[in-house]
């Protein structure tokens, strides 16, 4: 039961009621017997001239004694909760009302008599003779003998039949009143504590639900928490918020460790396919030979030999592709940036390919670049773009065709135009152009390349804070666009 928050926020109110329950009945009892005796005071602060002055115990400027013994009896008849003390100017007891037995000082202090006699505020406690450490309110006068006072008329105004009756009385009445106010306010309190914790709890209750039923669907569903809500109220609807754009992402995540599995799974059977065929035949013709080889003639051994080495190199070609790629995904190979001029390096690459142009007939044409800036770029990373995508474009581009290489800045950005004119690029091939092993089913295909080309490119140019894309108008070939940001230096 205490495991839930609820119960343990309940838990922790209850303790925390019963808490200010105590120091609310220990305040109330110490506040009210402090009032009481102020009021006392207040009420019987001429009691001890009164007593003096009604009793007649001074005649002729002397005290009587026998009037002060009558006084003490009579008032000990008619109010028994007095006490009455008769003090010298030391303060020492001379005489009194009280049981001769139950007098435990012989004297008094006398600062808290100076005080009331000099008037300071109530209450002033003094010593009662009755007890060694008790004090009591009192009221006091001085009693005057010839010349000299004879002392003080001390009455303590709570004496111990007092104390007994009030004992009899003050403990079932004090607990009862306590306890009736402890318990309504400590009712109410925790009724409006338990309800308030409640309406706190249940969306957070809700909350948990919600994590409990995300994670029974594998994190691939969520039902949202905050719904339309578009600020959080407080810290439990950020809490919800967060969860939701947490859950958002995993569910992302999910969808793409997923179609990555599903990619993967593609590129190992493509792979295969792939690499079957090239190792078929290499493994075919070398097995020829060794079989046949006295029956064939050095032409025809020639000829086996030079296709087993394409297939070779195909393959070789195949495997340093892969593997580049594997290098670019696991981020082995990190771009170096440095300023550069992109017009110079198109130019440079474009003197490999002069030779292979010509060769197949296709006209290289780089157009007159304007004034471009520099831009920031890795030079390795962005040759082996360019070979990817001239080379590229040349496979794909019939005899006599031509193959044009455009550059212009756009905003804060160099773009790089490859154009060539092939048959083009069919538009259900275009989102998946860059997907590695993907080859154009309405181009001219090459099997000595195994469609990884294009996705290198890709990733080369997007690790270098680059775009790239295709565009290809219906017969007007392919066009390949990369573009790189100029250096902010």
């Amino acid at each position: 039961m205490l495991r839930t928050l609820y119960a343990r926020l309940a838990a922790v109110l209850v303790s925390l009621f019963l808490v200010i329950g105590l120091i609310y009945v220990l305040i109330t009892t110490t506040t009210t017997e402090r009032y009481l005796q102020e009021v006392t005071q207040h009420f019987n602060r001429d009691l001890a001239q009164r007593i003096v002055a009604d009793r007649h115990l001074v005649a002729a400027g002397q005290l009587d004694q026998y009037a002060l013994k009558d006084t003490f009896s009579a008032y000990m008849d008619i109010n028994p909760s007095i006490e009455i003390y008769l003090l010298d100017f030391a303060g020492k007891i001379l005489a009194f009302s009280a049981d001769p037995g139950k007098v435990k000082r012989q004297k008094v202090d006398l600062a808290p008599i100076q005080a009331f006699l000099s008037g300071e505020g109530f209450p002033l406690l003094g010593d009662d003779p009755r007890s060694h450490d008790r004090r009591k309110a009192f009221s006091v006068t001085r009693v005057p003998d010839g010349d000299q006072p004879a002392g003080y008329l001390y009455v303590v105004l709570r004496g111990e039949q007092y104390d007994s009756a009030e004992q009899a009385v003050e403990a079932p009445y004090v607990l009862q009143l306590s306890a009736w106010a402890v318990t309504g306010s400590l009712g109410f309190g925790l009724l409006a504590g338990l309800l308030l914790f409640h309406l706190l709890t249940r969306r957070l209750q809700r909350l948990a639900s919600l994590m409990d039923d995300f994670q029974q669907s594998g994190f691939t569903r969520h039902r949202d928490y905050a719904g339309g809500l578009e600020r959080a109220k407080d810290e439990i609807d950020a809490l919800g918020q967060t969860f939701d754009r947490m859950a958002g992402r995993i569910i992302d995540q999910w969808g793409e460790l997923k179609q990555q599995d599903r990619l993967r799974r593609e590129l190992v059977a493509q792979v295969s396919h792939d690499l079957r065929t090239p190792l078929a035949a290499l493994h075919g013709y070398l097995e020829t030979l060794q079989m046949k080889a006295g029956e064939l003639n050095e032409s025809v051994k020639q000829e086996y030999l030079d296709i087993a080495l394409r297939q070779s190199g195909n393959l070789t070609q195949m495997v340093e592709g892969l593997f580049e790629l594997a290098q670019l995904e696991a981020r082995e190979s990190q771009p170096v940036m440095e300023p550069c001029s992109l017009a110079e390096l198109v130019q440079d690459v474009m003197q490999k390919f002069r030779l292979r142009a010509q060769a197949a007939e296709i006209g290289l044409v780089m157009l007159p670049p304007p004034a471009l800036p520099l831009v920031s770029l890795d030079l390795r990373m962005t040759e082996r773009i360019l070979d990817n995508l001239i080379g590229n474009a040349i496979n794909h581009t019939p005899r006599e065709g031509e193959v044009r290489i455009e550059l212009q800045q756009e905003d804060a950005r160099v773009v790089v135009s490859i154009e060539d004119t092939g048959p083009g690029v069919l538009d259900e091939d275009l989102p998946r152009l860059f997907d590695p092993f993907y080859r154009s089913q309405g181009a001219v295909s090459d099997t000595r390349h195994a469609g990884l080309g294009l996705a290198i490119a890709k990733r080369m140019v997007e690790m270098q804070n680059g775009r790239i894309w295709v565009e290809s108008p219906p017969g007007q070939g392919a066009r390949f666009r990369f573009s790189f940001p100029l250096d902010q230096a």
